[in-house]
Order: C-alpha cells, then sequence, then structure tokens
C-alpha cells in the first residue's frame, strides 16, 4: 500500500507542479486558447494565484516525504488538493462544463486516497 500511495502522490505532484507552472506563467488568454476556458471568468492575478497554489500543493506531496523535514505536510497538501478540486468542480459546474467535473472528482478522490493513507495508516 505504501507502494501505491508514493505511485499516487507521485502521479499527482506531477500533473499539479505541471498545470501550476503553465498557469503561473503564461498569459491568461493563451490559457485560454489551450482549452481552459474557465480562466476567462478571473483575473490575470487570480489565474496565476490558482497556478502557484497548484504547484505548491505539487511540491508538497513529495518534498516533505522525501526530505524527511515536516512529512505532515505531505497529507495536508493532498487535502489542500482535495478542496481545490471541490471549489474547481463548483467552477464548471457553474460554466456548465460538466464533463470536466468527472476529472475533478477522480482527482479529488486520488488527493484523498493520499490524504488518508498519509494521515492514517500509512503515516511517515
Amino acid at each position: 500500500m505504501n507502494v501505491l500511495l508514493w505511485i499516487v502522490a507521485g502521479v499527482l505532484a506531477v500533473v499539479f507542479t505541471g498545470a501550476g507552472i503553465m498557469k503561473a506563467t503564461q498569459p491568461r488568454e493563451k490559457l485560454a486558447q489551450m482549452g481552459l476556458a474557465w480562466t476567462e471568468a478571473f483575473s490575470p492575478l487570480t489565474v496565476k494565484l490558482i497556478g502557484t497554489v497548484n504547484f505548491m500543493g505539487g511540491i508538497g506531496l513529495i518534498l516533505p516525504a522525501v526530505f524527511d523535514i515536516a512529512p505532515i505536510l505531505v497529507p495536508l497538501a493532498a487535502s489542500g488538493i482535495a478542496v481545490l478540486m471541490v471549489l474547481a468542480a463548483i467552477v464548471h459546474a457553474r460554466r456548465k462544463e460538466n464533463q470536466v467535473i468527472i476529472g475533478n472528482v477522480i482527482i479529488m478522490l486520488l488527493a484523498l486516497f493520499v490524504a488518508w493513507g498519509r494521515f492514517g495508516p500509512y503515516a511517515f
């Protein structure tokens, strides 16, 4: 189970650090052209903030455990990602982007799995 938790956390970390870098560094207009239509509903600063939160969440899933510095941050990061996905699903529901919500729910469940494992029986 520990290996599965590492794999899931690693996949989430890659997804969130990559998405975070993209959202934090690309102009909002370019992100909208790339298929992230929701960015049109937010200010450029808010999109960059969301990107930064994504990046920090991805980093928080791996680095604290790898370096054994405050490993409690791993399940906290996973919990934060789950909350972020709930908020993302709300935004997509309001915009009638219902197919995207499925991805939000899957990512939320994966993040909750990591949070459960790292808070509970497979804590560091």
